[in-house]
C-alpha cells in the first residue's frame, strides 16, 4: 500500500481549533495531507510508528508540526522535548500553536527547540490568517536541507 505523504502533523485536542486550522490550510491550498492527532501520546505513536500507526512508513515524515501545548495525556513540552531527543525526528520544524501567554512555556519551548511560538488569536480571521502563514512558510517558502531521508 503506497502512503501518501504527510505534508502536517497537526497535534491539538481543541475540535474548533482543528477545524479552523485545517479551514485555512485548505481554502488556502497549502496541504493536501493533514494528519490529526488528539492528544500527546498520539502524536508520539505517529512519529515513531507505534501502537495504532505501527503500519505507517516511518521514513514518510512531516513536513511540519503544529503543536498545541495544553493537551491530555502528554502536553506539548514533552512532545517537543521527545521529537528533539531523536536524531530520526529531531530535523522537524515544530510550531507551538497555543493559547498560552505563559513565559515559562514561552522560555521552555524555545530551550527544548521549537523553531515557532505563536499565541492563537480568539478572531477566527485573525487564527485563519495566522495558520495561513504558517502553511506559506513552513510548507512554500522554508528551505529544507537536501540530505538522506534517514537523517531528517
Amino acid at each position: 500500500m503506497t502512503q501518501k505523504p504527510i505534508d502536517i502533523l497537526l497535534v491539538d485536542d481543541n475540535p474548533d481549533d482543528v477545524e479552523l486550522a485545517l479551514f485555512a490550510l485548505r481554502r488556502n491550498q497549502l496541504a493536501n495531507h493533514i494528519q490529526i492527532v488528539r492528544d500527546g501520546v498520539e502524536a508520539l505513536d505517529f512519529l515513531f510508528c507505534k501502537g495504532k500507526y505501527e503500519d505507517r512508513d516511518c521514513s514518510r515524515r512531516p513536513k511540519l508540526v503544529l503543536l498545541d501545548l495544553k493537551m491530555p495525556k502528554l502536553n506539548g513540552l514533552e512532545v517537543l522535548k521527545a521529537i528533539r531527543e531523536n536524531p530520526q525526528t529531531a530535523g522537524i520544524p515544530v510550531v507551538i500553536l497555543t493559547t498560552s501567554k505563559e513565559d515559562r512555556d514561552l522560555v521552555e519551548s524555545y530551550r527544548l527547540g521549537v523553531n515557532s511560538y505563536i499565541v492563537k488569536p480568539v478572531d477566527f480571521e485573525q487564527f485563519s490568517d495566522v495558520v495561513r502563514q504558517l502553511g506559506f512558510y513552513w510548507l512554500l517558502l522554508n528551505e529544507r536541507p537536501k540530505v538522506k531521508e534517514d537523517i531528517f
